[in-house]
């Protein structure tokens, strides 16, 4: 029995239904916090039961029988972060899991800029802690943080950002696949992976140049300093401390902690994974 955690989520409904194409449905579980959301995965034979990182009687029914568990990380950051992986892991192995793999980040480390880089790098700590074996997948920046951070300006015809460097952005299909993969052949990676990542690595002067390339409009890519940033954030209503771990992104892509590009997902997914030129097509396209 393979469980998935956050399987309502954006990246675990995507790893589910990789999953569900490579084993019998009777062999996936799914832990969610609104088992309602999944009634699509009831339906066709996946086995659904309430699970909250925030409750451990709850995991441990949520988790029973399970031979691998995938903790897929909280939408979170800080300590309640890290209380929370540390309860899933917990949960796992009390359940008798031969495995437990973590959705990680590329760039984990206790000194990052980015505060939930460190968060990863603490939950790692707790895996080689646990006593199973484990995999930490470490997935490339989300390729669609930089359509976020695109904002208005295919219509303003202005970036403007912090001073940033490359980062390999990567789609979230192509590390759900991924995890899929290596869900279905236990034991393929012990530890971290390499960065699972695109093949590229582009900076906002790229994907402003790729997003006029698009539109066919002009984008010019200017730098805001970051206590500039930081106040139009505040200004917008977004909560300081959000804003302090939005310019840690820009910090540690200066430092280069996401500019590493890897082929182990290729070789994962057997083709070359989805480009961000791709990613954002389909971004505008829906806007």
């Amino acid at each position: 029995m393979i469980i998935v955690t956050g399987a309502t989520g954006q990246l675990g409904q995507q790893i589910v239904e990789g999953l569900l194409t490579r084993v019998p449905a009777e062999r996936v579980g799914v832990s969610v916090r609104d088992p309602h959301k999944a009634q699509a995965l009831a339906d066709r034979g996946v086995r659904v039961r309430r699970g909250s990182f925030t409750d451990p009687a709850g995991l441990a029914h949520a988790f029973e029988g399970a031979s691998q568990v995938l903790v897929v990380s909280v939408d979170k950051m800080g300590e309640e972060c890290v209380k929370q992986h540390r309860t899933a892991i917990e949960a796992a192995v009390s359940a008798g899991a031969r495995r437990v793999l973590y959705t990680s980040q590329m760039g984990a480390g206790a000194t990052s800029h980015f505060q939930a880089c460190r968060d990863h790098a603490a939950t790692e700590d707790e895996l080689r802690a646990c006593g199973v074996p484990f995999t930490s997948l470490r997935n490339g920046f989300y390729a669609t943080s930089a359509a976020h951070f695109l904002g208005q300006a295919p219509e303003s015809g202005t970036l403007a950002l912090p001073a940033d460097g490359p980062v390999a952005w990567t789609a979230h299909a192509d590390l759900a696949e991924a995890a899929a993969v290596i869900l279905a052949d236990e034991g393929r990676f012990e530890g971290p992976t390499p960065p699972l990542t695109a093949g590229q690595a582009l900076t906002f002067d790229d994907i402003a140049a790729i997003t006029a390339e698009l539109t066919g409009r002009t984008i010019t890519r200017t730098t805001s300093p970051d206590d500039q940033f930081r106040k139009e954030l505040t200004g917008q209503g977004v909560p300081a401390e959000t804003a302090d771990q939005l310019l840690g992104i820009f910090a540690a892509s200066r430092a280069g902690e996401f500019a590493m590009v890897d082929p182990t997902l290729a070789k994962l997914l057997g083709r070359e994974p989805i480009t961000l030129k791709a990613v954002l097509r389909k971004h505008l396209s829906m806007g």
